[in-house]
């Protein structure tokens, strides 16, 4: 997922007074400046064009820099109201308009939406840097903190620790010359990040495989054929066929693609996308400066590294305690995927000799054929009862009416960016308008790799904002007519995004700056996480497993054959997140002298696996260092780990709703009222504790969900 987050932004109200001057022209001539009349504030996309986006951010951001002049230069006592909460609400314009500018960089980047962000992104990056040096503010909100902290309570305290915390991380009590070379640092690497936001995906779409005929494609099924013909479309028609690459190192397709030279092809297309392998496309350049920017950013805060610097703000804390955990999963994973490894080799050998040697491209594929065999199950058989409308209908949103009483409304009324995309209103219990819901599913050559949640608006009573929540992922779009079918991957991230999702509308916090998904990054994806375990129980999984055409349930025999097989070979699923988890801590451990050098970021790579004991050709990470968007282009830098760290605690909160009751109303309101609405509004290991009680996560519960 990718939540992607601006400078806290204040008033409409006051904003629309200021507004005129900074736009060259009326308000009423930008639907970005015009307070939305549409239900829940939500964007009119129905008026909004690419060009109204600079003019409406800068707008915002000179609104915003008004509003930070007036805390600072307030010749009255500094108060937790006057300075706090003014800080926090000191750009709602900006915020508003940015997320919505935002959400559209990612999933529909049109050419002129690319321009305005190269423009937007320095912009953006000068303000911050101006709000977070600015000596005077600070000297108010340090006032606050230091007179005011103790005696303050619950959200109060917590905005005044978040704001406080904000400014010192970001380098508020360095000397002048650390704090200019912080400056210069912050704009470097904002401007890298646009560069690789823009290089990767360039990457990624000139990495597709062509291919010239139907026959190459043996294995795949027909629905498939005919994706990869529309995708060849898609992409000017070099050939009659292309197989696109998606953002992991494995690639779907791989499954059941029976040309082993062809097989790869698109494995190493993959792989190489962006190390240089094709000229064109290299973002080590990019990678090795960027690294060598934290870890100096690490060391003007006085941290070892960046890593370090990171982790202080995380539930881990500490880069020891984060190997710790992941030497314990190492240790119980390592003999598991040796013997996995050997078992599909010896399988393959069986008919294809015994000198065959298996490769990383094989491996998905002799793995399905001894799946198919020995449980007598392949994707084929069930991805006609896995409609990708019957399981956001009668799984992904059922499940969340009988834990939470949530219910959802189609709202044709509500324009959007892009005509694939459907929205809901989303419904409380007591019947009340709880958020609206967007959920925008197929891949198009705008949008980025993988899936994700953000908001075009957060949840806050102080503001009197309800959230917009939205949904992004990257499916094959069937034929007009044809329903688009699932994999069970997908079917488990569709679950897994929708948790984030309810993480926003049902956030019931004061202040934005802490409601919903504003968490700790290895806390952020437990609600998504925990969210896959409602894919599996029996009422939901029969509720949505329907057959496409014929509305059939999926058969009993063949539904326990499937359910048995999820965990068939997961030492690979592990492994590779294990190996992409410690490349991300590798590059963010060095200090700035010993970063390497783009030329030596391959070497690097392979070390780092080695020195972890987890250089495996037949276990590639999930995304090597070239196209790890996550660390490189998103905000988890030192932070890859959470994805495992939090399914711990989403494992160990699945055991408890089960014991309790899984579809209980008072469970899933006891979880809504303990963890999912509260934000990052209190202590969030108290908040897993309060909820499980338990004082500590049970790392051992993952292995056993693993089938490890």
């Amino acid at each position: 997922m990718n939540i992607t987050k601006t400078m806290m932004t204040i008033g409409l109200a006051t904003a629309m007074i200021q507004l005129t001057s900074c736009t060259g022209g009326t308000t009423s001539e930008n639907p970005l400046l015009q307070e939305s009349t549409l239900p829940f504030g939500a964007p009119d996309f129905s008026k909004i064009k690419a060009s109204d986006y600079l003019p409406a951010i800068k707008a915002g951001i000179e609104q915003q820099r008004q509003n930070i002049a007036a805390i600072a230069n307030d010749t009255t006592a500094a108060t937790f109201e006057n300075t706090i909460v003014a800080y926090a609400e000191s750009g709602v314009l900006l915020e508003r308009v940015a997320n919505i500018f935002f959400g559209l960089t990612s999933a529909d980047k049109t050419p002129e939406i690319a321009e305005t962000e190269k423009t937007v992104t320095p912009l953006l990056t000068d303000l911050k840097n101006e709000i977070v040096f600015n000596k005077a503010l600070f000297a108010r909100i340090k006032e606050v903190y230091d007179r005011d902290h103790d005696s303050l309570q619950g959200e109060d305290q917590k905005l005044l620790e978040e704001v406080y915390k904000e400014f010192v991380r970001a380098g508020a009590l360095l000397s002048d010359e650390k704090m200019e070379r912080m400056k210069a640092i912050n704009l470097r690497i904002a401007d890298l990040q646009q560069q690789w936001g823009d290089q990767l995906p360039d990457a990624t779409n000139a990495a597709a495989v062509w291919v010239d005929s139907k026959e190459e494609l043996a294995g795949l099924s027909e629905a498939d054929i005919a994706q990869c013909k529309a995708d060849a479309e898609n992409l000017g028609g070099k050939a009659p066929y292309c197989i696109v690459i998606v953002n992991t190192t494995q690639q779907p397709l791989l499954t059941t693609l029976d040309n082993r030279d062809l097989r790869r092809r698109v494995f190493e297309a993959s792989i190489h996308r962006a190390d240089g392998t094709s000229p064109d496309h290299n973002t080590f350049a990019l990678v090795a400066e960027i690294a060598k920017l934290r870890a100096e950013q690490g060391e003007l805060m006085g941290y070892p590294n960046y890593a370090a610097y990171s982790l202080e703000k995380t539930m881990a804390g500490t880069p020891d305690k984060v190997y710790a955990f992941l030497r314990q999963l190492i240790a119980a994973y390592t003999p598991k995927a040796d013997a996995e490894t050997k078992a599909i080799e010896a399988y393959a050998r069986q008919t294809m000799g015994a000198d065959f040697q298996l490769q990383p491209y094989d491996r998905f594929y002799y793995s399905a054929k001894m799946k198919k065999e020995q449980l007598n199950i392949s994707d084929d058989e069930v991805k006609p009862y896995f409609n990708l409308d019957s399981v956001q209908q009668n799984g992904v949103f059922y499940a969340a009416n009988r834990a939470y009483g949530l219910t959802f409304k189609e709202r044709k009324d509500v324009p959007v960016y892009h005509p694939d995309m459907k929205v809901f209103e989303v419904i409380d219990r007591d019947g009340k308008p709880l958020a609206l819901f967007y959920s925008d599913y197929f891949r198009r050559p705008t949008k980025r790799g993988g899936a994700w949640m953000s908001e075009f608006q957060q949840q806050s009573t102080l503001r009197g904002e309800l959230p917009i929540i939205y949904n992004v992922t990257n499916y094959a779009k069937a034929p007009d007519g044809q329903p688009s079918l699932l994999t069970w991957d997908e079917v488990t991230t569709l679950f897994h995004e929708f948790g984030h999702a309810l993480h926003g509308m049902l956030a019931n916090c004061k202040y934005a700056m802490l409601s919903g998904t504003n968490v700790a990054r290895d806390f952020v994806e437990m609600p998504s996480q925990f969210n896959e375990s409602f894919a599996t129980i029996p009422e939901v999984f029969d509720h949505y497993a329907r057959h496409a055409v014929t509305g059939e349930p999926m058969p009993a025999e063949l539904k326990e054959r499937m359910l048995n097989s999820i965990n068939f070979h997961s030492a690979y699923a592990m492994g590779e997140n294990l190996a992409a988890t410690c490349l991300d801590m590798a590059w963010h451990m060095l200090p700035s002298a010993e970063v390497p050098t783009a030329e030596q970021a391959a070497e690097f790579e392979t070390k780092a696996l080695q020195a972890i004991g987890l250089l495996n050709t037949q276990i590639p990470p999930r995304y090597s260092t070239s196209y790890f968007n996550h660390v490189w282009g998103s905000g988890y830098a030192a932070g890859y780990y959470s994805y495992l760290w939090t399914e711990v605690l989403a494992v160990n909160i699945a055991d408890c709703f089960a014991q309790r009751g899984p579809l209980k109303p008072e469970v899933g309101q006891d979880l809504r009222d303990k963890i999912l609405s509260r934000g990052n509004t209190g202590d969030l290991m108290q908040m897993f504790t309060d909820f499980t009680g338990m004082q500590q996560p049970d790392p051992s519960a993952l292995l056993k969900a693993r089938g490890l």
